[in-house]
């Protein structure tokens, strides 16, 4: 196409769009699809090439030139193969998130229909988690589920969609559904709400309908759930064997309530679920995506797929055969977060698929009309583009600050107390912080919160050798006080336990914080006191609200967690200690 008819044709249809868009809301109306939404949808529906609803049907990570900006890759996959949706990671600040998506929605309104972008993220604990500065962090969703409270899902959820929101996002991929019913679940853990079904349910409506209700797509994740398994997706194919009892009972519960409460998208899990489809794992199975949860749950709204590069799928079918089955199967949109050429075959296997007769142009529209039908019930005819300095002001407020660390102190779950804790503030005491991660912040807040001298301390691994072991606990003779850090991501490393007992042997006050799984106390339970933070997940994304909240708990401030999860057979769920 030359460059003087692309201009040509993009003003067509920037005319075409003020006339569609007159009487379009903007914002998501309490039942889905409104008539004149319904109406916007059919007409473009009509007037797309199939190469348009292909590309409608995708959504591509986004990628960068120098200076960060989106790249020339990005505005070919949205201006000459018709993507309708972004995934996007890891950005500077609000402002500079503000112009990227503006940037984007710009080259999504110069192609032919000038259909705009639906612009996404994984902002499950707050828009810290892929801007890190001028954002607010919230605690882990394990950490909500410890505050046993709907109204702090809530307001955690309603303020990271305002922060989301003003930033140009309108789809976040959050809440995770999943019931974490196994403690060596090396993918889930404290992403989730926990272990127990009802709560993870409330829960989960709960965030679906803040988010909703402040004009970002809630996405319950990972159907039909991930909370059992033992193998993580990203590099392997998990399968689970309960039965069909188990799964209603435990692990469909979130994402029904999610759906009871008006969600507009479901990421799909890449597990095999076998009480469903003992074969192929839940993003290609039309058994569990239309026999499920299409007919069965009563489902209608869009349904995503979790990225198509994972080991789970890639390493087992490919590309271009696992986008083919994930359509047939009733997914609406494929999340490819690959390369270039990735996207372009993900596109092409669906032109593939409709031209041979394998997808049927009807499967393909029925998923156009709800990607269409969302993004005018959520406002983007009506206004693609966010103001940077705005984003600036809304983000990071201390408003919501406040109310973050609030929520994380209520989270922060004191398991073990043998008369250790409360550390005393601002005393002549030596404080040694030893730990496998995050050391030299938690000595900051250590320092910060309680005072006094403070010796740090990090293992090379998160398996600490003998040779290490013995270098703390000579450290540990200048010291009046420990705290010792632990983490793990499925099951405890053994040298993290030996870690802990050495520094128990020492005869001084001996304080363990888990900065991961809360899980950990059960491989050194004879340590004097405990806390869980539910901090880090397992790319070990840092949560500076729940570290800092933890370390005001044992400094004097009140706990409020109670745990989400039970301790093998030490904790049950719904222990938490208090200081009175």
């Amino acid at each position: 196409m030359s460059l003087f008819r692309r201009v040509w044709m993009g003003t067509v249809a920037s005319i075409l769009g003020v006339a569609l868009t007159a009487s379009v809301p903007t914002a998501p109306a309490s039942a889905r699809a409104t008539p004149s939404c319904k109406g916007l949808a059919e007409s473009l529906l009509s007037r797309m090439t199939l190469e348009e609803k292909a590309g409608q049907m995708v959504m591509a990570v986004t990628q960068d030139a120098p200076g960060g900006m989106p790249d020339e890759n990005t505005r070919k996959i949205l201006q000459d193969y018709h993507v309708g949706s972004v995934i996007i990671y890891n950005k500077p600040d609000p402002a500079f998130m503000a112009e990227y998506n503006n940037r984007l929605q710009k080259w999504a309104s110069h192609t032919r229909l000038g259909i705009p972008l639906l612009i996404s993220a994984d902002l499950e604990f707050g828009a810290f988690q892929n801007i890190r500065r001028g954002t607010t962090a919230f605690p882990r969703q394990m950490g909500i589920g410890a505050t046993h409270s709907v109204k702090d899902a809530e307001e955690a959820a309603r303020l990271t969609a305002r922060e989301a929101r003003a930033m140009g996002f309108h789809w976040n991929f959050s809440p995770v559904a999943d019931v974490n019913t196994n403690s060596e679940n090396p993918v889930i853990g404290v992403r989730s709400f926990g272990e127990n079904p009802q709560q993870a349910a409330r829960l989960t409506a709960a965030q679906v309908r803040a988010y909703q209700k402040e004009k970002v797509i809630a996405s319950a994740k990972h159907f039909p759930g991930h909370g059992d398994t033992d193998v993580d997706s990203h590099l392997g194919l998990p399968t689970v064997g309960y039965d069909r009892e188990t799964l209603e009972k435990v692990h469909l519960p979130p994402f029904q309530a999610a759906i009871d409460a008006g969600v507009d998208s479901i990421m799909t899990a890449h597990v095999v679920v076998e009480a469903i489809d003992p074969e192929l794992p839940a993003t290609l199975s039309h058994k569990v995506l239309t026999g499920l949860l299409r007919n069965e749950m009563g489902y209608d709204g869009i349904i995503i797929t979790d990225a198509m590069t994972m080991d789970a799928i890639d390493e087992n079918w490919g590309t271009r055969e696992a986008t083919a089955m994930a359509v047939q199967a009733g997914a609406d949109v494929i999340m490819s977060t690959g390369s270039f050429e990735d996207h372009v075959e993900t596109i092409s296997a669906i032109l593939d698929g409709v031209r041979t007769g394998a997808i049927s142009e009807k499967r393909v529209d029925a998923s156009v009309r709800r990607v269409l039908q969302a993004k005018c019930e959520y406002g983007l005819f009506a206004d693609r583009y966010v103001n940077p300095k705005r984003a600036e002001r809304v983000n990071g407020q201390p408003s919501h600050r406040k109310k973050a660390d609030e929520i994380a102190r209520r989270a922060t779950t004191l398991v073990k107390n043998e008369g250790v804790l409360p550390f005393r503030r601002n005393e002549n005491q030596t404080t040694l912080v030893a730990g496998v991660i995050q050391v030299p912040e938690a000595v900051e807040a250590v320092q910060a919160i309680g005072g006094g001298e403070v010796i740090g301390w990090q293992a090379r691994t998160y398996d600490p050798t003998a040779e290490e072991i013995q270098e703390a606990v000579r450290l540990a003779e200048q010291a009046d006080r420990i705290l010792v850090a632990t983490y793990s991501q499925s099951k405890l490393p053994p040298g993290q336990s030996e870690l802990v007992r050495a520094l128990q042997k020492t005869g001084k006050p001996v304080v363990a914080l888990s900065l991961g799984l809360p899980y950990d106390l059960a491989d050194y339970p004879e340590v004097d006191a405990y806390l869980a933070s539910y901090a880090l997940d397992r790319w070990q994304t840092p949560n500076p609200t729940a570290l800092r909240a933890a370390v005001e708990v044992i400094f004097g401030k009140q706990p409020g967690g109670r745990l989400p999860v039970s301790i093998g057979d030490l904790y049950p769920y719904g222990h938490g200690l208090r200081y009175d």
